[in-house]
């Protein structure tokens, strides 16, 4: 339950806080520890019974992933910190070295983990439901001819094997690519007598092949690619003998560097960095737990690796690839049940979304509503001849956007149409500078944003005139323009026409396309000028209404919390008697419940079927309780070196709304809520003799419409 306000929480004399060391590395989580445990977290649900068999597979397929991009950045990160010798310790005061040592033991016990879950427990669950994922002793003499076929017609024809020896030296091994290093006896039709070989798999050939149905045991069979190149590798190497063969895949650097101050052109240049990432420095190397030791060292030594950055695997080397299973398999009693956003606005005939935002503010709980709203506010937009311009932010968005199809259209009819695009967001560099490119084509203004700043603001404009006047219809969210995550992410869409959020809107596009100071805004907040600043202030009020013995309440929800200056204001907080509740779904570098520093805060963690990812900050404010939503952490990059927006919910239905939606209701959870220990630790939420409250069920018995078939 969440707890109520009250004057008799624990308090700490405002006297005894001058003498508390609140930078004090001891109390503060190292940041790539906590990030571990929400792996941790995600994994468990795997595990959990209470998820849909193939939604436990989806989850440990995104576990998987979650670690490769964990190696790729933070894992470089703090390798090149390492090799130059720069010493930058967060506020938990460990240095990089000493924070690879620690997270190897703790990566190699989750890594060993996610395979056990695997083997032992995810695919005899998944035979006993008919899906069989099959090892190469298990073909059948019917499955077995069709799968020699297959390799005969799809596979060998693009393998390319390299023998080593001084006319072919070890070729480039790509980012995450499937390899085998194959050991061989014998000589070749030249007489040359190679003892190792490898063979790089082609990305263009799938990682999971589905066996015909009439040849299917037991309903579906699947079989690795990467069991089929196995299965055939003398093949490759015919008159030789091969004496072994071990798939391995190494993990690169994949973090893009651009001195943005010694460039032209940052899209040129962003563009000729992509074309390097598949060739990083090496970080990790997987490669399967029966390879001699002997060829493990030559792989480590190709790489410039030590025996800590490997893990050998019970298993494929890239389990992420079996998600391809879970959509060949149309077994809907094993994936949770399908629903339909509502769709909040009134869409009958002469459907009008701008009249619909006059008569009031518009608030969007997705995925449970719809963010088709979102996409007709451009799509209207475009095709009205009253308006006289639309601008947005573009941080991430899909491949087929319907809302950047809209703004091509809109630009190509001779709309005023501004995108202010973020190249630099992380694996989604190269799509960004494809929209940004064809938005150009179109006749469109494109701006990348600030030059050391990345904009993961996310706002629209449309500038309409009504009346002779002019009137700004304005779109705020906590998540990304992605019609896809919006219907797996959490976020919050605010839609208004308020006179002072429209000029603060219009203000902050002129920062980012042209030059000059940051004006005063109004209503909204922003990073890197006055977000910061406002929360410290906001956290004061609340210690100095707790010392006059008045009620004190902060809440708020965010995906990461990582600001040493953040964190010491909720430690004095807690020292002063503010009650603190917090959800933070990822990386939470306060420790809660130490004695006499953070007695009353109380961190939170949801994992479930959708993706936390709202941003939503509450004060008691001595009753007046103001709440906000933006789409900035309170992270330092998103406090000081990013583009962010916070902005007011200030009418009183939606804010009780949101107060109770994206707070109170995560506090009663009971089934996929976990608490953060002061150790770092997470503990499992248990029902135990209560109802079991699950939030986001809850969310979608109230806004969603679970009983229609979901829209393709």
């Amino acid at each position: 339950m969440v707890r109520q306000i009250t004057n008799e929480t624990r308090y700490v004399d405002h006297e005894a806080t001058t003498s508390t060391d609140l930078v004090d590395p001891a109390l503060y989580i190292h940041r790539e520890q906590s990030l571990i445990e929400f792996d941790k977290r995600v994994l468990a649900q795997a595990r959990d019974p209470d998820t849909p068999l193939l939604e436990r597979l989806r989850f440990l397929t995104i576990c998987s992933s979650n670690l490769d991009e964990f190696f790729e950045i933070r894992i470089s990160g703090l390798k090149q910190q390492v090799e130059y010798g720069i010493s930058q310790p967060e506020a938990d005061g460990l240095s990089a070295g000493d924070a690879l040592t620690r997270i190897s033991a703790t990566m190699h016990e989750l890594v060993t983990e996610q395979y056990r879950v695997f083997q032992n427990e995810l695919l005899p669950a998944l035979s006993k439901e008919g899906i069989n994922l099959l090892r190469r002793g298990e073909w059948t003499d019917e499955q077995t001819r069709w799968i020699r076929q297959y390799f005969d017609e799809q596979v060998l024809p693009v393998l390319t094997p390299v023998a080593l020896d001084p006319s072919h030296p070890f070729p480039r091994i790509l980012n995450k690519s499937l390899n085998f290093i194959v050991s061989l006896e014998g000589v070749d039709a030249y007489g040359r007598a190679s003892r190792i070989a490898i063979v790089q798999v082609p990305r263009s050939l799938p990682r999971v092949i589905q066996l015909p149905v009439e040849l299917s045991k037991a309903g579906y069979d699947f079989v690795m690619l990467s069991s089929i190149v196995h299965e055939y590798m003398d093949e490759l190497f015919r008159g030789m003998k091969v004496a072994g063969a071990y798939q391995f895949r190494v993990t690169r650097n994949s973090d893009l560097w651009v001195d943005e101050e010694a460039v032209d052109d940052l899209l040129f240049a962003i563009k000729g960095e992509l074309r390097s990432r598949a060739f990083g420095d090496a970080v990790r190397l997987e490669i399967a737990d029966n390879c001699p030791p002997v060829m493990t060292q030559f792989l480590l030594t190709q790489f410039g690796l030590t025996a800590d950055e490997l893990y050998r695997v019970d298993g494929p080397v890239n389990l992420h690839r079996l998600n391809a299973i879970i959509d060949k398999v149309n077994r809907p009693d094993l994936k949770y049940k399908p629903f339909v956003p509502s769709q909040p606005l009134d869409k009958g005939k002469g459907y009008d979304i701008f009249a619909q935002i006059r008569k009031g503010d518009i608030l969007l709980h997705h995925p449970y509503q719809s963010f088709l709203p979102v996409i007709d506010l451009a799509r209207q937009a475009a095709a009205d001849p009253e308006v006289l311009s639309i601008k947005l932010t573009l941080y991430r968005t899909d491949a087929d956007s319907p809302l950047a199809k809209v703004l091509i259209d809109a630009a190509r009819a001779g709309k005023d149409v501004t995108a202010v695009i973020e190249l630099r967001a992380r694996f989604d560099e190269a799509h960004n500078i494809d929209l940004a490119t064809r938005l150009q084509e179109a006749g469109a203004n494109v701006a990348y944003g600030i030059v050391g700043f990345k904009a993961h603001a996310k706002m629209m404009m449309v500038v309409r005139r009504e009346d002779g006047k002019i009137r700004r219809y304005v779109h705020l969210g906590t998540g990304n323009y992605h019609a896809v995550t919006a219907r797996i992410y959490t976020d919050i869409s605010y839609m208004t026409c308020d006179r002072e959020i429209g000029d603060d809107v219009h203000q902050l596009f002129m920062q980012l396309t042209s030059i000059g100071r940051a004006s005063r805004l109004a209503k909204l907040l922003q990073s890197p000028f006055t977000l910061e600043k406002k929360l410290l202030q906001l956290i004061d009020e609340e210690i100095a209404a707790a010392r006059e013995g008045k009620p004190a309440r902060i809440m708020a929800r965010m995906n990461a919390i990582t600001e040493p200056r953040i964190i010491r204001a909720l430690y004095k907080a807690s020292m002063a008697g503010v009650q603190i509740d917090l959800i933070v779904r990822g990386v939470c570098c306060l420790r809660p419940g130490m004695k006499g520093i953070s007695d009353n805060i109380r961190v939170r963690s949801i994992v479930g079927r959708f993706l936390e990812h709202s941003r939503v900050f509450y004060f008691f404010a001595g009753g007046e309780e103001k709440v906000f939503a933006g789409s900035a952490d309170w992270m330092q990059r998103n406090l000081h070196r990013r583009v962010e927006t916070c902005f007011p919910i200030l009418d009183k239905k939606l804010k009780a709304r949101v107060i109770e939606e994206t707070l109170s209701l995560y506090f009663k959870d009971n089934t996929q809520a976990w608490d953060l220990r002061p150790d770092g630790s997470y503990v499992k939420v248990e029902a135990g003799s209560d109802a079991r409250v699950t939030a986001q069920q809850t969310l979608l018995n109230m806004l969603a419409d679970q009983d229609k078939v979901v829209a393709k």
